[in-house]
């Protein structure tokens, strides 16, 4: 076994990698950017070691850098992650050439599967059912739209080498087709060093679902059951759970049998996942493989007990699998949500910044175990765990320069209904202040029908927020919970204030019973009564709410009981109230006296400034490129500039006709969020 191993990665993936070595006795090195100096998996490592600055291509994907980094610590092998340069070749050879393992597949099966047309070519001739499309490279626009017609709308544009939804676009006409085409090859350039392009059809109304495969170079391999994916945004994957809820044992076994059978057929020998498209009627066609460990793994993990991240070091060590596929078992129900550094209330566009304040919730232990070919530690039932990888702490920066993954937040459970409940504890408990992220969102989506059934497609994120996300409007008896659990604050707030003054002996009859809640449009009258236990809070129709919690003034979480029931809320205080946030929802919460409740009534709402005529920077980045000039008419959708953030690419356009009056900013310029790039007339 190794003594030492390089990951060539960052942020979350490092740290996993990190936790498993350190749990197998191997010494960890970590590679750094300028931008990464601080970061959290250059102190979890043994070791960590410079590589240069902060863009990717200059640092993290510079394959010399790197080899650097290896003969400098020493290390025997290096673990790559996912994205980077884990389905580089070019790497594994350097690796190769220098002596060290690759914590990963040999490098025929990465030149074979890593990349995306060879690998549909492969599996066509090993007779697998594949997604029609153009397997030759595409030189320029013109030829896109043209095989683009040939292929039939819609179509997906994508890069040969990508990876995480980088340089990937949907294209319905012939505009979008020659737009993205020029995004698709700028993404895979700056990303993967890869600029290669092919386009395939686009299947309406899929489910995204992929096996995940472990082989060892003994000839052994096996599947681990599967992972849905089909939540996502951007073909970037938000919600992940596994088994999925739409498969049954015989299509199961059947995709499962035909991804080791593809995985074999390169001779593959690490972790790798084969995706597939599956239709309505349960056929499968063959998408991608991704001879990786995917970001998604934790969810496997929680439901076969099976550290594939140790599996892949003993398999690059030269171990044999000491699992078979009957010892595979799928236990219980886990869930994955992607934490991410954008603001769902701006389009889910990049947010870069520090975090003030980043409180995961606890994290728990349950569920089966796989020690040596043996199960253990079933979990009780209804027993659930919380597992949160992560590469983020308080006090840290997000930078521009990466991937905006915070976290993976995952829940397991004995079943689906469990798991998600506990997902839905765990997002409420989780604190993230200081820049704009994804928590409401991805809260929004564990209460949506359609997640709830089972029933959702890739579409379910454009079909059910075609508009984008503007928040959650809770159900009338939750706002009631909440109404009556901020009047219970409030009254233990004011207690705390008058004693704090010094006005009165007797604080409460200071304080009062009776008090207005108003919060989303409704008012509460209600009357608080209040004892050791708690507070039983009765509203205007004699209904009653029990309340009892460990709140106190200052908390930003508070964990309540509600008519038996737990309520999870993060507390902020404003003028009056509190800012409330829960499921979801955003609120503002004002709790006060009935006479000051009739006199808020009078009071004229401030209303927003008016941007209408300006084009604002959505997110902070940097301008690629302008495409009007003054003077110009403009028409509605019509793309006005490019911004480039995290990686991606982002087109803005006109929301409607106008002419352009000014140009404040042009290609090159760094932005902030609100600054103002263009004016109409």
């Amino acid at each position: 076994m190794f003594n030492k191993i390089l990951i060539a990665n960052r942020g979350e993936i490092a740290c996993r990698v990190i936790k498993t070595a350190r749990k197998m006795g191997i010494g960890t090195v970590a590679i750094f950017s300028d931008a990464d100096k601080n970061a959290l998996h250059v102190s979890m490592a043994d070791e960590a070691v410079h590589i240069g600055p902060p863009p990717a291509n200059q640092s993290y994907i510079v394959i010399d850098k790197v080899m650097d980094a290896i003969r400098q610590s020493g290390a025997q092998a290096v673990h790559p992650g996912y994205g980077f340069l884990s389905e580089n070749s070019k790497f594994a050879q350097a690796l190769e050439a220098e002596g060290v393992a690759f914590v990963g597949p040999p490098v025929g099966a990465i030149e074979s599967m890593g990349d995306k047309i060879t690998s549909k070519k492969i599996a066509q001739e090993a007779g697998v059912s594949t997604v029609p499309g153009y397997m030759g490279l595409i030189e320029d626009a013109d030829e896109a739209v043209k095989i683009s017609n040939e292929i039939g709308y819609p179509v997906m544009i994508k890069a040969s080498a990508g990876g995480g939804g980088k340089g990937m676009r949907i294209a319905w006409t012939d505009e979008e087709a020659r737009e993205g085409f020029q995004s698709s090859k700028n993404e895979a350039a700056n990303s993967f060093g890869d600029d290669r392009i092919f386009i395939e059809k686009f299947v309406t109304q899929p489910r995204h679902i992929e096996i995940q495969v472990l082989c060892d170079s003994h000839g052994n391999g096996i599947y681990l059951g599967e992972r849905e994916c089909s939540i996502q945004r951007r073909n970037q994957k938000v919600v992940e759970e596994a088994p999925s809820p739409f498969l049954d044992p015989e299509t199961r076994k059947a995709m499962g049998e035909q991804a080791v059978a593809l995985a074999q057929a390169v001779n593959y020998a690490s972790a790798g996942t084969v995706e597939f498209i599956v239709d309505g009627d349960k056929n499968f066609y063959f998408l991608e493989m991704n001879t990786r460990l995917q970001v998604e793994h934790p969810v496997t993990e929680l439901i076969t007990g099976v550290d594939l991240v140790e599996q892949m070091i003993r398999v690059a060590a030269g171990e044999k699998l000491t699992i078979t596929q009957d010892d595979v078992t799928l236990t219980g129900w886990a869930i994955e949500n992607r934490l991410y550094a954008e603001d769902p209330y701006r389009g889910f566009l990049p947010s870069i910044g520090r975090l003030s304040r980043y409180r995961p919730p606890q994290e728990t232990a349950a569920g089966p175990m796989l020690v040596n070919g043996k199960w253990q530690g079933d979990a009780p039932e209804g027993e659930a765990a919380v597992r949160n990888d992560t590469g983020v702490y308080e006090g840290g920066e997000i930078s521009m320069y990466y991937d905006p993954m915070i976290a993976k937040l995952c829940t397991w459970a004995p079943t689906r209904e469990q798991a998600i409940e506990a997902m839905r504890v765990a997002l409420d408990s989780f604190e993230v202040e200081g820049i704009g992220h994804n928590l409401p969102f991805l809260s929004a989506v564990m209460d949506h029908p359609k997640f709830i059934s089972g029933d959702m497609t890739t579409a379910f994120i454009a079909e059910e927020y075609p508009d984008g996300f503007e928040g959650v409007a809770l159900p009338e008896l939750d706002l009631r919970r909440i109404a009556a659990s901020c009047a219970a604050m409030h009254r233990i707030e004011e207690i705390r204030r008058t004693r704090v003054s010094g006005r009165m002996d007797n604080h409460e009859r200071k304080v009062g019973k009776r008090w207005v809640v108003s919060l989303e449009g409704l008012e509460f009258p209600v009357q608080v009564n209040a004892d050791k236990e708690g507070a039983t809070v009765k509203f205007e129709d004699d209904t009653t709410i029990r309340v009892s919690s460990d709140w106190t003034p200052g908390d930003q979480l508070a964990m309540l009981d509600v008519d038996g029931s737990p309520l999870v809320l993060k507390v902020g205080k404003i003028s009056g109230g509190f800012r409330i946030r829960n499921r979801g929802a955003d609120m503002k919460v004002r709790v006060r006296r009935p006479r000051q409740a009739e006199l808020a009534k009078l009071m004229p709402e401030k209303l927003p400034p008016d941007t209408s005529k300006m084009l604002l920077c959505p997110m902070p980045g940097l301008i690629v490129k302008i495409d009007v000039e003054v003077g110009q008419e403009v028409q509605e959708g019509q793309a006005l500039c490019t911004i480039e953030a995290m990686k991606m690419e982002n087109i803005l356009r006109a929301e409607k006709k106008g002419t352009v009056a000014k140009i404040n900013a042009g290609p090159g310029d760094s932005l902030a969020v609100d600054e103002v790039i263009i004016e109409f007339e």
